[in-house]
């Protein structure tokens, strides 16, 4: 019997055996499109693929696949535990369960290993999920400092992202009582002036004196050097 994960794969063979070339020969495949962050497609294997030439990926039953190039119809370019080779674009149709935004999914489990390999594949840092949040945003709601300092790693790395509710990881983290985060992030440079759509701060969002004391100081801060930049622009107009 042959095994499952060569099913649904008759229409690529019968390709071969009419004359078109093989994966791994010229003429099989255009040189690759530099992928954006943010354009893989990410799976997890339902069965594994045996592979029939050195080009073709082999990966296992349970392991995530990165696609990074599906210019060609027939044969995806994809990664797997730092392997990257050819599959058969049917396969990971009828054979792969697709997972929609892996980043947050590791952000909010706290798997640093897996957030970590979806940076070194590509996945866009700053996507939304179906709430509008972050990885970000879930990575502070969970407390999950080690998550939070890989991300802020990220040159790109979108602070102040509002969610469908308005929130930002500001709010979440404040809201959770995550003081540590709440500092991290004004470190960072989070804005503490944004409103969810109740109107809210970040500040009085804070459920712990901890995470307020920050907020307020921060603010304070932040009030005191835009009136110095007030005073500075009345000075200068003075001396015109």
């Amino acid at each position: 019997a042959r095994s499952a994960s060569w099913r649904g794969l008759g229409s690529v063979f019968r390709a071969w055996s009419s004359g078109s070339a093989a994966p791994g020969s010229e003429m099989s495949k255009p040189p690759p499109k530099p992928v954006k962050p943010g354009q893989v497609k990410v799976f997890r294997a339902l069965y594994t693929f045996e592979p029939r030439t050195p080009d073709e990926l082999y990966f296992e039953e349970g392991d995530i696949i990165y696609i990074t190039d599906m210019s060609d119809t027939n044969w995806w370019k994809g990664t797997s535990k730092g392997r990257t080779g050819l599959i058969p674009s049917n396969y990971v149709a009828e054979q792969a369960e697709s997972i929609d935004n892996p980043l947050h999914e590791a952000a909010k489990r706290g798997n640093l290993s897996w957030l970590r390999e979806c940076l070194d594949n590509r996945v866009g840092v700053n996507g939304l999920d179906k709430a509008g949040s972050t990885a970000l945003y879930w990575a502070c709601h969970g407390g999950r400092k080690d998550i939070v300092e890989m991300l802020f790693a990220q040159p790109n790395i979108e602070l102040n992202q509002q969610n469908k509710l308005g929130d930002t990881a500001l709010h979440a983290a404040a809201w959770k009582g995550y003081a540590d985060i709440v500092q991290l992030l004004l470190a960072k440079g989070a804005r503490t002036d944004l409103r969810n759509n109740e109107k809210k701060l970040a500040f009085d969002m804070a459920t712990n004196a901890a995470c307020a004391s920050l907020l307020k100081k921060k603010q304070g801060t932040d009030a005191v050097r835009t009136l110095s930049n007030a005073e500075d622009y009345l000075d200068d107009e003075d001396s015109d």
